[in-house]
């Protein structure tokens, strides 16, 4: 059972043609979603633009999941809203952001070993996130997995 949430993106990635981690290019993903990626001095949503800083493909790709959810999800000016309001979007964002750059229905088509670290390197490499951000979405896979096996 998939949350809100997982389902959007998995809907959202089988209508633009993504199935596999394989697919999962960020140009392509931009194209398909009729966004541009410019690049700037920091990470922003404005229009149909997608504003990311320079980095590793990694460190791209995640900024654009993240600014994706502002593209797709929020409206209006953070700059003109309560900071409350702001401070639920960047959480929203970032939740948005996990499961964006490794959605939970490609996670279930890997098989991933039972070691936790050879776990996490599977899912950096499939998906071409960082360690760190490998590790804390196993960890939120699993908790909703094993949540979910109780229900």
């Amino acid at each position: 059972m998939y949350t809100y949430l997982e389902d959007f993106i998995r809907d959202l990635y089988i209508s633009i043609g993504i199935t596999t981690p394989a697919d999962m290019d960020m140009w392509v993903i931009a194209k398909r979603l009729e966004v541009e990626i410019v690049y700037k001095r920091s990470a922003y949503r404005f229009d149909n633009e997608v504003i990311l800083v320079r980095g590793t493909k990694r460190e791209e790709w995640m900024e654009f999941g993240h600014e994706v959810c502002h593209f797709l999800r929020h409206s209006g000016n953070q700059l003109n809203m309560h900071p409350l309001f702001r401070k639920l979007q960047e959480w929203q964002a970032e939740s948005f952001m996990y499961h964006f750059c490794v959605p939970t229905f490609m996670l279930h088509e890997l098989d991933l070993p039972r070691n936790r670290r050879k776990a996490i390197w599977e899912i950096q490499k499939a998906f071409s996130v960082s360690y760190e951000f490998a590790e804390i979405r196993l960890e939120k896979f699993t908790q909703q997995h094993a949540y979910a096996m109780l229900s």
